[in-house]
């Protein structure tokens, strides 16, 4: 993890270290090596003190080889005692939120409270061909899924469906005892405003950098509150790259030579637009996130793994 640089807003006392899991094949390494380190990973993360643990979801491409997060969290969960499970993220558009709503109903009341649910819209991939759902279920369909599952977490005894996924009121089993929260995956500000409306914590993946996170958290601010909803008391998540050395300069190069490999799994992405997907120059990409690093002046510890920090945006102020 790395200590923020003077002039973007620290993190307050409730930050707590997650560690996120790929699942990512290397070149080299089979499904079965990538989903059995991952889960080493989850279980050793539990041993370090680490407060949680997130599994990534992706469909048909070795960037991340774990086609259901909500599976390898039910595993997960089963192999440890303290330690959170949550998903990063379930891939909403590719399923029906009822059952989403009860596999995470189910895992919550198994764990003793342990799980966490996160949810995505995903992308414009061959997914939506695949699982039937289609472009218009990704486009437009995001907010009636979301307001759906939220609904069946609510604790209602009932729930009947909206306009988009109609059905009579049904009984809720097994039902929450209490409201579950829901996080959501937000690379645009619209999804930042669709998660604010609910008063939804935000999953906030490596896409952006500090202080493009500080601006879509300011925004989530502004919208919870338009809205009704007290942006203090909301936890967000924010993954972050952190790599093990002695030095900056061997950090620089363990992560120049090893992650390139693992990106270069996002040019396997197929849109349904038939346009390129993916990282056209993963070593590149590396190349100038270094770069930004080093000129940002960050002091860094040994710690690695890509983590999830937690913290209430309300009360962490900026620094001078």
């Amino acid at each position: 993890m790395t200590v923020d640089p003077g002039g973007v807003r620290r993190a307050g006392r409730g930050v707590r270290a997650h560690l996120f899991l790929l699942a990512g094949q290397r070149p080299g390494v089979s499904h079965t090596e990538a989903l059995a380190a991952a889960h080493r990973y989850g279980r050793a993360a539990e041993a370090a003190g680490f407060a949680g643990v997130w599994i990534a979801e992706h469909h048909f491409i070795s960037y991340g080889v774990c086609p259901s997060a909500i599976t390898f969290a039910a595993h997960l969960l089963g192999a440890t005692r303290r330690i959170a499970v949550g998903t990063a993220a379930c891939i909403l558009s590719n399923r029906h939120p009822v059952a989403v709503g009860e596999e995470a109903a189910l895992l919550h009341e198994l764990s003793g409270g342990r799980f966490r649910l996160g949810v995505g819209r995903g992308g414009p991939w061959v997914d939506l061909e695949v699982f039937g759902t289609g472009t218009e279920r990704f486009t437009h369909g995001f907010h009636d899924s979301l307001e759906l599952l939220t609904r069946w977490l609510s604790g209602r005894p009932e729930v009947a469906g909206n306009h988009r996924f109609p059905f009579r009121a049904v009984p809720v089993v097994p039902r929450p005892r209490r409201r579950l929260p829901v996080w959501v995956a937000a690379t645009s500000t619209g999804t930042v405003d669709l998660a604010a409306r609910h008063g939804l914590p935000l999953l906030l993946g490596l896409h952006a950098d500090l202080a493009e996170k500080v601006e879509l958290l300011d925004r989530y601010a502004r919208v919870a509150e338009a809205h009704g909803h007290d942006p203090a008391g909301v936890e967000h998540a924010s993954a972050h790259l952190a790599q093990v050395a002695e030095t900056d300069a061997e950090a620089a190069g363990l992560v120049g030579s090893g992650l390139p490999p693992l990106l270069a799994g996002t040019r396997e992405y197929v849109r349904l637009d038939g346009a390129p997907a993916g990282a056209r120059d993963p070593a590149g990409y590396v190349g100038r996130t270094a770069a930004d690093r080093r000129s940002r002046g960050r002091r860094r510890c040994p710690a690695y793994a890509t983590c999830c920090s937690w913290w209430r945006p309300a009360a962490a102020p900026r620094s001078a």
